[in-house]
C-alpha cells in the first residue's frame, strides 16, 4: 500500500501564516491578527459580520492595509471561488483604505492582489508583511534629476572643496551616501569639519560588525581619511552639497528601485570626466550590464563573479535584478542574494574602496569583495574555492594590465561549464594570443557592441563556456549597430527616448534563436576570433579618376600641390568675381589676372 499523504488543515496554515507575516509581533497604532472569530464589525467596519482569516489595519488610513485568506493545503487556490471570497473582504477594507493588499494562501502556493488586481511578479513563497506593504511604493524615478545633482556635486567638490582627484570626489560622495544610509547627521548650517567628521564617525560605526568578517573594509576609512581638500568656509556650498547628497540618498534608498539605476547614473556621470583609470579600468555603461545579465541567463539562484569589479557595476546590477526576480528587497531571498551570492575582486586600492562604498550603500555583499590581483595564484585559489555559476566582467583592456591573463585565470578556476561573459576590444583575442583560451574553454558567442560605447576603442562581448575545449566548432557572431542612446550636452550618452529596452529585448531574442538579423555570421576559429565587418566593394568614380590624373601631371611637372592650392586660393579670393546663379557657382578672373 502507498504512503498516505497528510495535508495541513486551514487552522494550521493560518497559524503558520501569522508567524511568517509577522502578525504576531506587536506594533503600535496597528490592529493585526488572525482567526475566524473576529468580524469586520468588531474591526471598525460597521454592520459587516464577515470574518477575515487575517488582518493588518493601521490607524493611519493612508497607510497600507493587508487582508489574509487561508485555505488548507489540499485546496486549490487557483479556483475562482476562493478569489471571489478574498475580493469581497478586500472590498470591505477599501471602504476605509485606499491601499489594500489581499493575500490568498494555502500553505504551499500564494496569490497576491493590490486593490483586487492580481500581481504576478512576486515570490512564490509567503513573505513578511513589510514586503507586501512596499508593493505600493512609487515605481518611477527622475533620472534626469540624478544626472543634474551628480554634476553639481562633482563641480562643487572640485571647485569649492578643492578635491582635484576624480576618484576622491567619487569616494567622498559615496561615503557621504553610506553615511546617510547609516544615520549620519548631515544638516544645513553645519560647518565643513563637522560635516566631514560626521561622515567619518558614521562610517566607522557602520563597519564595526562588518570589520569582524572582513578586515579589508578598514581600507574604505583609510582612503576617505586620505582625501585632500580645502577646509571650505563657503557655507552655501556646504549646505548645497548636503542637500544634493540627501536627495540622491532618497533615490538610492528607494525600495522599489533598490538603487541600481541611481547608482548607475551616479558612477557614469562621474566617469564621463575620465573614461579610464591609471590601472586600465573602463567602466561599463548601465544598459550593457543589464544586457549581459540577460545574455548569459543569470537568475536569482546564481553565484556571480566579477574578478575585475571596478566600482561594482556588474555586482550591483546582478544583485538588483536577482532581488527583483525573488520579489524585492524585503524578501527572505534578498538577504541570501546580498550576503552569499556576489563575489568581486579589484586590484586598484582606491577603486576597491569605491566598490566597498557602493556595496555598503546597498547594505549587501561587502564581505565577498577582495583586494587582489587576478593575475596571481592567490586570486586563482580564492576563485576556485567559491561556488561561482556565472561570470560577468569588463577587465582592463591593455596588455600591460594582463587582460588575457585575467580572462585565462578566471576560465581555468571556475567550475566546468560555467558561462562567462567578458567585454574586450574587438581584436583582443587575435592580437594577444587569445587562441590559448580555446584549449580549455569554448567561445560560444561574439556580440559586437555599438562603436560609440567606449571612447577610442571598439568592443565586443565574448561569451565562453569554461572547462570545455573549443575544438573546431564555428562561433556565432552578430553586431548591435545602434543602442538607441544619444549624446546630451554635458551629460554624456543617455537613453533619452527610452529606446534601449526594446532594442535589448530584440537582440536577446535574436541571439537566443541565432537568426533574425542580417549582421549574423558564423566564423571559423582557425580564421578569426572577432566579428568581421563586411568589406566595402571597390568603386571608382570620374572625380577619383580625374584627381588621380591631375596628381600625376603635377608630379611630372614637379609642381607642389600645396603651393598650387595657395596660388589658386589667392586668385579666387582677391582677383576674381564669384557669382552664384541657379545653384551654380562661376568664377571669372578679372582682366589681366588670368595667369
Amino acid at each position: 500500500m502507498g504512503r498516505k499523504i497528510t495535508y495541513r488543515t486551514e487552522d494550521e496554515v493560518r497559524d503558520d501564516a501569522k508567524i511568517i507575516l509577522g502578525f504576531n509581533v506587536l506594533e503600535e497604532n496597528v490592529r493585526q491578527g488572525t482567526g475566524q472569530i473576529t468580524t469586520f464589525n468588531q474591526l471598525g467596519f460597521r454592520g459587516n459580520i464577515n470574518k477575515p482569516d487575517g488582518w493588518y489595519l493601521p490607524d493611519d488610513k493612508t497607510d497600507v492595509a493587508i487582508i489574509l485568506e487561508t485555505k488548507s493545503e489540499n485546496e486549490d487556490i487557483a479556483l475562482e471561488k476562493w478569489v471571489r471570497e478574498l475580493e469581497k473582504n478586500v472590498s470591505i477594507v477599501m471602504t476605509q483604505y485606499k491601499k489594500v493588499v489581499g493575500i490568498l494562501y494555502n500553505g504551499i502556493d500564494v496569490r497576491v492582489f493590490k486593490n483586487n488586481d492580481e500581481i504576478f511578479q512576486i515570490p512564490k513563497t509567503l513573505q513578511n508583511k513589510i514586503y507586501y506593504k512596499f508593493l505600493f511604493n512609487q515605481d518611477t524615478i527622475d533620472k534626469q534629476k540624478i544626472y543634474s545633482l551628480t554634476k553639481r556635486i562633482n563641480d562643487c567638490l572640485h571647485t569649492e572643496f578643492g578635491i582635484k582627484n576624480l576618484y576622491h570626489r567619487m569616494i567622498f560622495t559615496a561615503c557621504a551616501l553610506v553615511g546617510c544610509r547609516y544615520g549620519a547627521i548631515l544638516v544645513e548650517g553645519m560647518d565643513f569639519t563637522l560635516m566631514k567628521n560626521s561622515i567619518l564617525n558614521t562610517l566607522s560605526k557602520s563597519l564595526e560588525k562588518s570589520r569582524q568578517q572582513n578586515l579589508k573594509l578598514d581600507l574604505l576609512i583609510e582612503v576617505y581619511s586620505e582625501i585632500k581638500m580645502n577646509n571650505s568656509t563657503n557655507q552655501e556650498a556646504i549646505d548645497s552639497f548636503i542637500t544634493w547628497v540627501m536627495e540622491i540618498s532618497d533615490c538610492v534608498n528607494s525600495d522599489f528601485w533598490n538603487g541600481e539605476d541611481v547608482m548607475g547614473i551616479f558612477f557614469n556621470e562621474f566617469n564621463r570626466y575620465k573614461k579610464k583609470s591609471e590601472s586600465g579600468q573602463v567602466f561599463t555603461p548601465d544598459h550593457i550590464t543589464s544586457f549581459m545579465y540577460r545574455l548569459i541567463h543569470v537568475n536569482q539562484n546564481d553565484y556571480i563573479l566579477d574578478a575585475a569589479c571596478g566600482s561594482g557595476a556588474f555586482l550591483v546590477k546582478a544583485m538588483c535584478n536577482m532581488m527583483k526576480e525573488a520579489g524585492g528587497v524585503n524578501t527572505n531571498k534578498a538577504s541570501e542574494v546580498k550576503y552569499k551570492q556576489l563575489f568581486g575582486i579589484e586590484f586598484d586600492r582606491e577603486i576597491f574602496a569605491l566598490a566597498c562604498a557602493n556595496m555598503l550603500i546597498h547594505k549587501d555583499g561587502k564581505t565577498n569583495l577582495e583586494q587582489l590581483d587576478t593575475r596571481t595564484k592567490e586570486a586563482c585559489e580564492w576563485i576556485k574555492k567559491k561556488p561561482i555559476t556565472k561570470v560577468l566582467m569588463n577587465p582592463p583592456f591593455e596588455r600591460k594590465y594582463g587582460c588575457i591573463t585575467i580572462v585565462d585565470n578566471v576560465l581555468k578556476n571556475v567550475k566546468e561549464h560555467t558561462e562567462c561573459a567578458f567585454i574586450l576590444p574587438d581584436k583582443k583575442l587575435e592580437k594577444d594570443n587569445g587562441k590559448k583560451l580555446l584549449k580549455h574553454s569554448t567561445l560560444k558567442k561574439i556580440i559586437k557592441l555599438p562603436e560609440k560605447l567606449f571612447s577610442g576603442v571598439t568592443t565586443s562581448i565574448f561569451v565562453f563556456e569554461a572547462g570545455v575545449p573549443h575544438a573546431e566548432k564555428d562561433i556565432f557572431t552578430c553586431y548591435i549597430v545602434d543602442d538607441g542612446l544619444e549624446t546630451v550636452k554635458n551629460q554624456g550618452r543617455q537613453d533619452i527616448k527610452n529606446r534601449w529596452q526594446e532594442i535589448e529585448d530584440k537582440w536577446i531574442e535574436i541571439i537566443e534563436k541565432q537568426t533574425g538579423d542580417e549582421t549574423i555570421q558564423w566564423i571559423k576559429p582557425q580564421e578569426h576570433l572577432s566579428y568581421q565587418l563586411p568589406k566595402k566593394p571597390f568603386e571608382i568614380c570620374e572625380e577619383d579618376f580625374n584627381k588621380t590624373m591631375l596628381d600625376y601631371l603635377l608630379y611630372k611637372e614637379e609642381i607642389e600641390t600645396k603651393e598650387l592650392a595657395e596660388i589658386i586660393a589667392q586668385k579666387v579670393l582677391y582677383n576674381s568675381n564669384v557669382e552664384n546663379k541657379a545653384n551654380e557657382i562661376s568664377i571669372n578672373f578679372k582682366k589681366g589676372q588670368n595667369k
